[in-house]
């Protein structure tokens, strides 16, 4: 008896709680560059990173290998449609409230460059973690979404959304109309 009483106590360390692991994950500081097509009539200010691939409506797709990701810009002219794009605009985000923990909007003004619109944060484990909308109201009408090439998990996407975010409110501040 005094024996297994021996084994059963002698053998216990203390418990000691255990740090709280993070995913590290560090992206490089980005470095931006003046982008556009001879074709389309915006440019922009484009990361490094990105791989930007135009269409034949002047939209376009910036792929970042380097985080799985795609930025998908999509153009529309304006042709006394402002109402009925502004609307398709902000249905496709609030399509992601299912899977939302929250949308939250940020309002967007360059009455310098006439350069208007609205940034959509979208926390939880939606498909677009980030949305937004940029017009001057009278001729062109520009929509984008991040996209994640894997399954969304918000927790394990987090370091690169909040890197993605960054570029898209990038791409809104430096965002001109070409005349």
């Amino acid at each position: 008896m005094i024996l297994c009483s021996f084994l059963i106590f002698s053998c216990k360390d203390d418990v000691l709680p255990k740090p709280d692991a993070f995913l590290a994950l560090n992206y490089k500081a980005p470095e931006y560059s003046l982008y556009g097509s001879d074709e389309c009539s915006y440019e922009f200010m484009k990361n490094a990173l990105a791989v930007v691939r135009y269409k034949s409506d002047c939209s376009a797709v910036l792929e970042y290998p380097a985080l799985d990701a795609a930025l998908y810009l999509t153009y529309r002219p304006v042709t006394n449609n402002i109402k009925e794009l502004l609307t398709d605009a902000q249905k496709l985000t609030y399509e992601h409230v299912i899977k939302a923990d929250n949308i939250s909007e940020e309002k967007y003004f360059n009455e310098e460059h006439n350069v208007y619109g609205m940034f959509y944060d979208v926390a939880g484990n939606a498909a677009s973690q980030s949305q937004f909308y940029v017009t001057d109201s009278t001729a062109h009408f520009i929509t984008g979404s991040i996209y994640f090439n894997v399954k969304p998990n918000y927790d394990s996407i987090l370091p690169a959304a909040a890197y993605m975010k960054n570029d898209i409110r990038h791409i809104m501040e430096s965002l001109r109309w070409k005349k």
